[in-house]
């Protein structure tokens, strides 16, 4: 797909375009899917969650969900020639119309501004993510995340796309996108019809989203009758979203989450390996081994290669993985003269490796696991430890920005599964536990 180009106040595709279209008889129902109580619903600027997604919202609240709205900017930027309202002014005025809006959508709701700068998202999509993440929590697999499309043309638009897909990978959370722009600027075959389902609005949840849509005022009228006060939305652009059914797209296929290996390519040295700190935290791990040496020993998450060259020297073969391309390369010039330390690239839990270890360390990675992929990780981590096998866990004990588990949580799992703890360390920085297959 071609990058779109388009303006607001230039015409696009008539709505009777779209609604001519027989591919709408091949769509499926949209319904509120089992097992997910929360929905959270992520705008670019007010007035995208209600024209994407209101009867969505309306639908979840009225089924007796927990419904948050969070909108990526205020909107301040909408009318930059505007005479009559600067831009805090309009911020603090589409800040209202958002609550009010969704006020008619879902009473109940929760309603969150994060004030990035409209127009700027793509700068701030780290900050998104964290902000998602905290909504989202560790309860990922109750909440249903709703986003504009990734590819819906407008780069604010993309970027909150990107951001709650990020989100959704790392929570476990099921994401929706909807389009807004697409409508404007697309044609029939822009959309993709086979990953897209439809919510039916009926005549009460039609009526409200015209109501909640209205009331987003600043941008479906004019200011003022100054140049510069025109209205955003008129009667073309509206029309598209005047319909009695919304539209979704359910598969829009993995986002490549690339956090970690940037910070590897940003920094030769992201977590100071050769600080007193972490040679420490490393003469610690080590010395909580209880055996001098091990046959076959298998590192997670293995970075820059620090523990590595130290598990290299208690350990017969050591396989070290890590899934930033980045660390693997230098991984692999750390423990080049080393013959016997293989460094590859995985991502786990689905690159696990075959066969059975004697010591397997999981250390610093933990809480970069989805929820989902971390009982994965504990599952497969046990499974292929030897009868007489040592598990070897080490994790930063604060909440890391940005990702929902802290190392707490993610030492509760393994845990949890019935393994025999051999060591237990604690310290106010760092978790560290050895476990073995109970006897």
């Amino acid at each position: 797909m071609s990058e779109p180009t388009f303006r607001h106040d230039s015409p696009g595709t008539p709505a009777d375009d779209w609604a001519g279209s027989p591919r709408w008889s091949s769509l499926a129902d949209l319904r509120l899917p089992a097992g997910r109580r929360r929905l959270v619903v992520v705008g670019a600027h007010p007035d995208d969650e209600t024209l994407g997604a209101g009867g969505l919202i309306r639908a979840a609240a009225l089924d007796g969900w927990i419904v948050e709205v969070v909108s990526a900017t205020a909107g301040e930027g909408s009318h930059p020639l505007s005479p009559t309202h600067s831009t805090d002014r309009l911020a603090a005025r589409r800040r209202g119309e958002l609550g009010s809006a969704i006020s008619l959508l879902a009473p109940a709701a929760t309603v969150r501004c994060l004030d990035l700068p409209d127009g700027g998202v793509a700068d701030e999509v780290g900050a998104l993510v964290s902000a998602l993440v905290e909504t989202i929590g560790t309860d990922g697999d109750e909440v249903l995340l709703c986003a504009p499309w990734r590819h819906d043309g407008h780069p604010d638009h993309e970027a909150v796309g990107r951001a709650a897909a990020l989100a959704a990978a790392r929570t476990d959370a099921q994401l929706l996108e909807y389009p807004v722009w697409l409508w404007h600027w697309g044609r029939i075959d822009d959309l993709p019809w086979s990953q897209t389902q439809r919510l039916a609005l009926d005549v009460p949840a039609h009526d409200a989203k015209r109501a909640a849509v209205a009331a987003h005022a600043s941008q479906v009228r004019p200011l003022s009758d100054q140049p510069g006060d025109e209205v955003l939305l008129g009667a073309d652009l509206l029309a598209h979203f005047d319909r009695d059914g919304e539209v979704f797209i359910t598969d829009t296929g993995p986002v490549d989450d690339d956090a970690l290996d940037l910070v590897h390519h940003e920094q030769a040295d992201p977590w100071q390996v050769d600080s007193f700190y972490e040679r420490r935290k490393r003469a610690v791990t080590l010395a909580s081994l209880p055996r001098q040496t091990y046959a076959r020993a298998l590192e997670v998450g293995c970075s820059v290669g620090a523990l590595a060259l130290d598990l290299a020297g208690r350990s017969d073969h050591l396989l070290a993985l890590d899934a930033s391309p980045a660390a693997i390369d230098l991984a692999r010039d750390r423990t080049a003269p080393l013959p016997h330390v293989d460094v590859r690239l995985a991502h786990v839990p689905d690159e696990w490796p075959d066969g059975d270890f004697d010591l397997v360390s999981i250390s610093e990675v933990g809480y970069f696991l989805s929820p989902r992929q971390l009982a994965d990780v504990v599952r497969l981590a046990t499974s292929a430890l030897a009868t007489d096998g040592h598990l070897l866990l080490c994790h930063w004990r604060h909440q890391p920005v940005g990702w929902p588990l802290a190392g707490p949580a993610v030492h509760d799992a393994f845990l949890a599964a019935g393994l025999e703890v051999l060591v237990e360390h604690q310290e106010p920085d760092f978790l560290l536990h050895v476990l073995a297959v109970p006897s």
